[in-house]
């Protein structure tokens, strides 16, 4: 069993739909990052930098409990544990790191950037905001060039879509719209509409709904 310390944000969506896609049975547990929870001391020491998502898996190494923070390491060692969605041989499975690394190095924290100077900097300043959407439009452009040459990002469906993949739900935030990038809105769509993507969509949109409804009766 995984436990997963989440919230509704797209970020935190990424280990619910691997687990879905690999058919592992996990427990959703809510962390508020809008009102602090992620600050509390029980769920700092699951993830000391304060962020979703953390896992707990029960049968971690050795058969006892195993704390994992940052997206991009607990997807693979889920991918690693499982055996599923990344490479097989070496070269394949550093083409997938390669992809998984891509996203948390660059579409992640600039896209986050262009977000944020957009549409939530108490004031506006053009230069951030022309910095982080070139930037984003160049990272899209990056996707698409080679989306234009694999179906997938390192050839085959891996974490490497999972991770990118809930990054490019609102191309908005960034300026940007996916009908500039075909490459890249034929594969967001390929995996939008996988139904262990759905499942996990539902999944924490019903877990959240669960906890605020929880919260408001008292």
């Amino acid at each position: 069993m995984i436990d997963v310390y989440t919230w509704t944000t797209g970020n935190s969506r990424k280990i619910p739909i691997f687990l879905e896609e690999a058919q592992v049975p996990y427990r959703l547990h809510m962390v508020n990052i809008r009102t602090g929870e992620q600050f509390k001391p029980e769920f700092v020491a699951i993830c000391p930098n304060s962020k979703v998502p953390a896992i707990v898996d029960q049968d971690g190494p050795g058969g006892k409990p195993f704390a994992l923070f940052e997206s991009g390491a607990i997807l693979i060692y889920l991918a690693d544990k499982y055996g599923k969605f990344i490479g097989k041989d070496a070269a394949e499975r550093y083409r997938t790191i390669e992809w998984v690394m891509f996203q948390m190095a660059n579409i992640g924290p600039l896209f986050g950037q262009a977000n944020h100077f957009l549409n939530k900097a108490p004031e506006k300043m053009p230069y951030a905001i022309d910095r982080y959407v070139k930037e984003s439009a160049r990272l899209y452009k990056v996707m698409d060039d080679r989306l234009g040459k694999v179906e997938y990002l390192a050839g085959d469906y891996s974490i490497a879509d999972i991770t990118t993949y809930v990054w490019v739900r609102n191309p908005k935030h960034q300026a940007q719209t996916l009908d500039t990038y075909p490459n890249v809105k034929r594969w967001f769509e390929a995996i939008h509409a996988r139904p262990a993507v759905q499942r996990a969509h539902r999944a924490v949109e019903a877990a959240g709904e669960a906890y605020l409804a929880l919260k408001k009766a008292g």
